[in-house]
């Protein structure tokens, strides 16, 4: 009876996160379908994730590559996955192998595991995979990401060296508390501008993904009118 109450307490709250998010990107002057809300798994059990999915949700994410592996394949195969934050070249094709319906990558910081990557969708026969650039906007040693002064080089390098992958845009995780002072936010806005005019990208295709709980309506007032991923 517990559990059943905690899960439905869960897709309730989706249901409001969903109606901030809208109403955020309306007060900013952009239609509520240009903001997607992630739902991100991260220790919570797949019963939960189910009722989200009953609920009328199909976008999920996860931050580890055992979870996803492991809830992935319990879940139905509509579902668009993204894998957000970093991922150890060793890690690739186990995740592109164990979860064909894996939509996104939303942490590639690197040339490395860019190239990991292209060759994974390549050997796997997948269709090319959309990936996004992961920028450490906040300075944080404890954060993963390339810095601002090199997303234009990293993005270039995805977008021309990497037949099987989709450059999409940039993801940023923020410091703990941005809800009065979002820098980072403002800071992958600039990084954008410049890969779009360094690859010669429409800012209309070009997605960010950036806000947590407790900020994701700042991230959402600071996008610009670009599409904007938020994490629950």
């Amino acid at each position: 009876m517990a559990a059943a109450a905690v899960e439905g307490a869960a897709a309730t709250a989706l249901r409001t996160v969903l109606a901030r998010a809208a109403g955020a990107a309306e007060r900013s002057g952009r239609a509520a379908e240009a903001v997607r809300v992630v739902a991100v798994g991260k220790t919570k059990p797949v019963s939960m994730l189910r009722q989200l999915y009953d609920a009328g949700h199909r976008c999920f994410g996860e931050n580890y590559v055992q979870e996803i592996v492991t809830k992935a394949p319990q879940l139905p195969e509509d579902i668009q996955w993204h894998f957000i934050g970093h991922l150890q070249s060793n890690k690739v094709k186990p995740l592109l192998a164990a979860v064909p319906n894996l939509h996104m990558v939303e942490g590639v910081d690197n040339v490395k595991v860019a190239n990991h990557l292209d060759r994974a969708v390549s050997s796997l026969g997948r269709d090319p995979l959309k990936v996004l650039v992961q920028v450490n906007t906040s300075g944080e040693e404890s954060k993963s990401g390339i810095d601002p002064s090199r997303c234009v080089e990293l993005a270039k390098h995805v977008k021309l060296a990497c037949p099987h992958l989709i450059f999409s845009g940039l993801m940023t995780i923020g410091m703990k508390d941005y809800s009065s002072t979002p820098e980072n936010f403002k800071a992958l806005v600039k990084c954008k501008l410049e890969i779009c005019k360094a690859i010669d990208m429409p800012t209309e295709q070009f997605e960010l993904s950036m806000g947590m709980s407790g900020d994701f309506e700042q991230a959402v007032r600071n996008t610009c009118h670009s599409c904007n991923h938020v994490y629950r």
